[in-house]
């Protein structure tokens, strides 16, 4: 996570090969682990300026969905564009071939080469973002609403107008290796795409604490770490897990990744019995209603940002489903800070550091 991450991280060896990243995206994308333990044990090991890059990439990841929480129409106009899609047909391209063939059949791709693969997709082939960010969204393990996305947009220079990332073929052959050199076939002098400027932030709701007593917990595919909730004093004596990766897309997800998230969620329940000493089941959202109402206890859930979890829940309400959503202090603090682009944010990291972590 420090110096060697560092110097490491834009390289792409290719699959199977050593490589200088950390692989933990997909477990803290669930909160399997926390921001703040990560982070954590990054400060144990490292001086925080040797492991600055790693520190970024993590509070990216609160950035993007902090500025997704405040302009939720982002999301909806996404998902209204959107219809079922195909694996995309190959290119002819070589680095690009190998790439979608690496996602299809591993749920996971280079953080640098998800860049190119945007910019190949985008810029050279012509094809419309919505779709690319919804094959993403579809393979990734680690597949997230808010940085697939908003780094999809950035990609395409909608994210901060008129800014967008070309992949250029020197740039492909240094951090592959020479593995690639797709000189001659990318379009590297691309105009940014355009479209209206997205609306202006929103307040973020007040957070509020959980009723005390005894609760039902209602924990979900976007934050499974039970043992950290805010849960005040509150006692929880029945347990509940939902995980509906089914709906990140019209098409659906790969098997790959609906494994991946039920069996997070199994292990969270798993972890939850333990903790608290009660009964902990998956249930589907249709019969979520009817375990709060055997069990009669007010129903907390950790907060669920926009996304289709959060589709999910407010499905759930619209039907007389009362939910108590708990919103950790990170969230509170990180998500009102990105209103703007990423290095605004980025100035506030050394006091969320000492505060958070």
């Amino acid at each position: 996570m420090g110096r060697r991450y560092a110097a490491g991280r834009n390289h792409d060896p290719g699959p199977g090969q050593p490589q200088a990243v950390s692989g933990l995206s997909p477990y803290l994308r669930h909160r399997l682990l926390t921001e703040a333990e990560t982070l954590g044990a990054v400060l144990a090991a490292h001086d925080a300026r040797d492991a600055d890059h790693f520190i970024q990439e993590v509070f990216w990841r609160s950035y993007w969905k902090g500025w997704l929480e405040q302009r939720p129409g982002v999301w909806q106009a996404y998902r209204a564009s959107m219809a079922p899609a195909l694996a995309p047909r190959r290119s002819g391209i070589a680095c690009f071939d190998a790439w979608t063939e690496e996602l299809i059949e591993t749920g996971t791709l280079h953080n640098h080469a998800r860049m190119w693969f945007a910019s190949i997709w985008i810029f050279t082939l012509g094809r419309p973002w919505q779709a690319g960010a919804d094959f993403f969204l579809r393979h990734l393990i680690d597949g997230d609403a808010a940085s697939n996305t908003l780094s999809w947009r950035w990609v395409a220079g909608l994210h901060t107008p008129g800014k967008h990332y070309v992949a250029r073929a020197e740039n492909i052959a240094r951090y592959t290796g020479g593995r690639f050199d797709p000189r001659g076939e990318l379009n590297e002098a691309p105009a940014p795409l355009l479209e209206p400027p997205p609306p202006s932030p929103i307040p973020l709701p007040a957070a509020v604490p959980p009723p005390r007593g005894e609760v039902a917990l209602l924990l979900h595919e976007e934050d499974l770490a039970p043992e950290s909730l805010p849960l005040g004093g509150a006692r929880v004596v029945a347990i509940a897990g939902l995980a509906v990766p089914e709906r990140r897309s019209p098409a659906g997800c790969a098997p790959r990744v609906a494994a991946f998230t039920h069996a997070a969620l199994a292990d969270a329940l798993a972890r939850a019995a333990r903790q608290f000493g009660a009964p902990a089941e998956a249930l589907t959202p249709a019969a979520l209603p009817g375990w709060a109402a055997t069990h009669g206890r007010p129903v907390v859930t950790p907060w669920a940002p926009v996304g289709w979890t959060a589709e999910a829940l407010a499905e759930v309400e619209a039907v007389g489903l009362a939910l108590h959503r708990v919103r950790r202090d990170w969230d509170s603090t990180c998500w009102p800070l990105a209103t703007r682009g990423f290095f605004p944010f980025r100035a506030h990291i050394p006091t969320l550091l000492a505060r958070l972590c």
